[in-house]
């Protein structure tokens, strides 16, 4: 049987490393950084953090999802319309 107390000081046991990780090579700590920041744009995890700052009540979610889903589609209609130009 497993305990996870036992496992907590065992030496031998893996690591599970949860969240985004970047190994730094050659020291070259700046392009770790910037590998880093793109994992975690890609990833929306700032972006979610923002969103959860402050409770937002479900109208204005709903809102605001509504005026990006027009804007997306405005944007869409623009493009179209300067392909067939």
């Amino acid at each position: 049987m497993s305990n996870s107390r036992t496992n907590r000081f065992d030496k031998n046991a893996a690591v599970k490393v949860q969240g985004l990780s970047v190994e730094v090579r050659n020291n070259d700590v700046n392009k770790a950084l910037r590998r880093f920041k793109k994992k975690v744009q890609e990833d929306g995890m700032l972006q979610r953090l923002r969103e959860r700052e402050y409770y937002e009540k479900p109208s204005a979610v709903r809102k605001k999802a509504k005026a990006a889903a027009r804007a997306r589609h405005l944007k869409a209609l623009k493009k179209a319309d300067e392909k067939t130009i």
